[in-house]
C-alpha cells in the first residue's frame, strides 16, 4: 500500500511539473516568440531544472508540438477531437440547426485556447522546418473535424436544401478559423460570446433553413 500511495505522488508531482512546464512555454512563445525562448528561460519561469524540461519532453520543438495539441483538445488526455465527447454531442443531436450551435460552442472553446498561440506557431514554423514539419499531414486535421460535422450537419432536418456537403465543410472551414476569430475578439475587440452569436447567425443563414 505505502508503495501504490508513494507512485500515486510521483505521478501526480510529474504531471504538476509537465503543467508547470507547459504554462511557462505558452506565456515565454507568445511573449518573446519561440526562436528568441531559450529552454533556460522556460526552466526558470517553471522553477524546474533545465535537465528536466529535456527528461520530460526531448526538445524544444516537443514541447512546442505538446503546448499546440494540449491547445487544441484542452486537457493532457490523449484522445482526439473526433472522440471527444462535445463532438459526438454535437453529431448527435437531431437537427442541422442543435448541430450547428452545439459545433460552434465547442469549436469556439478550441479557439480560445489555440487562437492567441498561432500567429506564434506560424512565425516558428516559417522560420524552422523542423517546425513545419511537426504537424505535416496528408490533410488539414481542422478540415477534417469540420468536414465530418459538415456530412453529419446536410445529412439532418433543417439543413438548407442545395448546398452540398462539401461546400458546407468549407463554409466551416473558413468561417471558424483561428484568423477570422482572432480577427474580430483581438483585432476589434469583440467577446468571444458576440463572436459565437455572429457566427451563429452566419452561418445558420448558409446551411440551414431559415
Amino acid at each position: 500500500m505505502a508503495d501504490v500511495k508513494r507512485a500515486g505522488k510521483r505521478a501526480l508531482k510529474a504531471q504538476e511539473t509537465r503543467r508547470r512546464i507547459l504554462e511557462a512555454a505558452r506565456e515565454l512563445f507568445v511573449e518573446r516568440g519561440y526562436g528568441a525562448t531559450m529552454l533556460q528561460d522556460v526552466a526558470a519561469q517553471a522553477g524546474v531544472a533545465v535537465q528536466t524540461i529535456y527528461f520530460v519532453f526531448g526538445n524544444k520543438r516537443s514541447l512546442l508540438k505538446e503546448l499546440v495539441d494540449i491547445s487544441i483538445v484542452g486537457d493532457h488526455e490523449p484522445v482526439a477531437t473526433m472522440d471527444r465527447p462535445w463532438f459526438r454531442d454535437a453529431l448527435a443531436t437531431g437537427t442541422a440547426d442543435a448541430q450547428l450551435r452545439a459545433h460552434i460552442r465547442g469549436t469556439r472553446e478550441i479557439l480560445e485556447r489555440v487562437a492567441p498561440i498561432m500567429k506564434m506557431v506560424d512565425t516558428a514554423a516559417a522560420s524552422d522546418p523542423e517546425v513545419a514539419g511537426l504537424w505535416q499531414q496528408d490533410e488539414d486535421p481542422r478540415f477534417v473535424v469540420h468536414d465530418t460535422a459538415a456530412k453529419a450537419l446536410m445529412a439532418k432536418p433543417g439543413a438548407r436544401p442545395g448546398v452540398p456537403a462539401e461546400r458546407a465543410a468549407d463554409v466551416l472551414f473558413g468561417v471558424l478559423s483561428p484568423e477570422l476569430y482572432l480577427l474580430f475578439v483581438r483585432e476589434r475587440g469583440w467577446s468571444p460570446e458576440q463572436w459565437e452569436q455572429w457566427t451563429y447567425d452566419c452561418l445558420r443563414s448558409q446551411l440551414c433553413s431559415v
